[in-house]
């Protein structure tokens, strides 16, 4: 039988502002990801299920619905000069809804729109015409690849020659270590699959004995049908790995992109780091008690460690830029559906 709490989701989702979506095929949104997926969020929109889209054949909103409230995922898909209109558009027929991980540019839009906007977090980016990992700052980093190759690891490309069976067990172990092990969040994130999809990448590390020891999933960005970057869309790694895995992974798989002349890879969200004064109008109160979050021992030990993810992207030394969330109210029952949402609770 049904959970008496997802009955009543079904009963306020039908209760919902109604929003014609746009019946796209998996391979209709990829097409336009690969005009306009220029941003960390753009190819998940596309590939991550239960999502819903509002647009046309030139792109895309994809927003997820909870409690009676619709939450677009990131910028619009379409070409920047068409991304106003189709933010104008969603807002005029869902009934205010959220907009949550958005750029400085549809913020602004909103913004204009009378939205709140409110700091969310940082994205991490790795402009590589600009950085490398020489020089002192990075000397950690460096160390970690030359630590874990002295000690017998290797590093590869994984040009599905791993067993399906091994990244499986692999993620299992790596669950086994979360915070919270019952399931993966959610909407910011989507699930973790063995098999890469179309377009991704895989960089792996061997153990000295021939064991699967870590893993890293990138999701492409694209420009005009090109591949311009990627970003950090998923990881695992075994439970007693050294805490270099993911570092020295990390700068193997960024090298191996700089070489063939890939323009930048993002490191993702750090939720609610710098959540300093957004510059727009905004709530004080969320501001408030997003930096209470992040600084709150209980939530980084028991939800989610925001203090860790942070630090462990800014041993990168890369461009941090600022992402948004923007509402016009901004209530309790708004946000607690868009928490439901993402899975943290």
């Amino acid at each position: 039988m049904p959970s008496l709490r997802i009955y009543f989701d079904k009963i306020l989702e039908r209760a919902s502002p109604k929003v014609e979506r746009q019946a796209l095929t998996h391979v209709e949104r990829l097409a336009m990801v690969r005009r306009h997926g220029d941003f960390s969020l753009a190819y998940s929109t596309a590939v991550q299920q239960k999502l819903s889209y509002f647009g046309d054949a030139d792109g895309y909103i994809a927003f997820g619905t909870k409690m009676k409230h619709h939450f677009a995922l990131g910028d619009p898909v379409a070409a920047p000069a068409r991304r106003p209109d189709f933010i104008k558009r969603f807002v005029e027929t869902a009934g205010d809804p959220w907009f949550v991980q958005i750029s400085e540019e549809t913020a602004r839009v909103l913004a204009g729109l009378g939205y709140k906007v409110n700091r969310l977090g940082i994205d991490t980016s790795l402009v590589l015409s600009e950085h490398d990992f020489s020089g002192k700052r990075n000397e950690t980093v460096r160390y970690s690849e030359r630590w874990l190759l002295k000690k017998g690891f290797s590093f590869e490309e994984d040009k599905r020659t791993v067993f399906l069976d091994e990244i499986a067990r692999l993620s299992e172990n790596w669950r086994g270590d979360r915070i919270v092990k019952r399931w993966e969040m959610g909407f910011l994130n989507r699930p973790f699959y063995d098999q890469l999809g179309t377009d991704m990448r895989r960089f792996v590390l061997h153990g000295p004995d021939g064991e699967l020891i870590a893993l890293l999933d990138f999701d492409p960005l694209f420009r005009d049908g090109k591949v311009i970057g990627y970003t950090t869309a998923f990881k695992r790694k075994h439970i007693d790995a050294s805490p270099h895995a993911e570092i020295g992974l990390t700068k193997f798989a960024v090298d191996r992109f700089r070489e063939e002349g890939i323009s930048v890879v993002t490191l993702g969200l750090s939720p609610l780091v710098d959540v300093t004064p957004s510059g727009f109008a905004e709530s004080d109160f969320w501001r408030n008690t997003f930096q209470r979050a992040y600084a709150s021992p209980w939530v980084n030990r028991r939800r989610f460690n925001l203090q860790g993810q942070a630090a462990f992207k800014r041993r990168f030394h890369g461009k941090e830029e600022p992402v948004y969330i923007a509402f016009r109210n901004g209530t309790y029952v708004e946000m607690l559906g868009l928490l439901r949402l993402v899975k943290a609770i």
